[in-house]
C-alpha cells in the first residue's frame, strides 16, 4: 500500500516538474526571462516568476485534463499563499517601485501548448 502511494507521489511531482518546464518555455517563447522556479518562502511557495521589461508574472501552473478544472484548483487559501509569497519577493527587489505584477496562470493540458491565462486572480490592493 506504501509503495503504491509513494509511487502516485512520485508519478504526480514528476508530472508538475514537466509542467512547469513547459510553461516556462511559452512563456519564454513570449519574450519572458524566468527568474525563479519553485520559489519557496515560509509563507507559500510560487510555481514561477517571469519578467519582461517592468512587467513581473506571478504565475501558478495547474496540469489538469481541462482548462475548466486548472482554473478551479486555484482556491482562496492558494491566491493568499501565492499573494504572501509574492510580496516577500517583490520586497527583495531593488528595482520594486517601478515593477507592474500579475497574477497569471498557466494551464498544462493533455497534448496542447500551455494555456496562459492572465490576470487568474487579482492580488491585494
Amino acid at each position: 500500500m506504501a509503495d503504491a502511494a509513494t509511487a502516485k507521489r512520485r508519478k504526480s511531482y514528476r508530472r508538475g516538474h514537466r509542467g512547469e518546464w513547459l510553461a516556462a518555455m511559452a512563456l519564454m517563447a513570449k519574450g519572458f526571462r524566468i527568474l525563479a522556479r519553485r520559489y519557496r518562502t515560509k509563507l507559500g511557495e510560487i510555481d514561477l516568476i517571469a519578467r519582461r521589461g517592468d512587467l513581473v508574472l506571478i504565475v501558478e501552473v495547474k496540469a489538469r485534463p481541462t482548462l475548466v478544472e486548472a482554473m478551479e484548483a486555484i482556491a482562496r487559501e492558494s491566491e493568499r499563499r501565492i499573494e504572501g509569497a509574492a510580496d516577500l519577493w517583490l520586497s527583495r527587489q531593488r528595482d520594486f517601485g517601478r515593477l507592474s505584477i500579475r497574477f497569471d496562470m498557466m494551464a498544462v493540458l493533455p497534448w496542447r501548448w500551455p494555456v496562459h491565462v492572465e490576470n487568474i486572480f487579482q492580488g491585494r490592493g
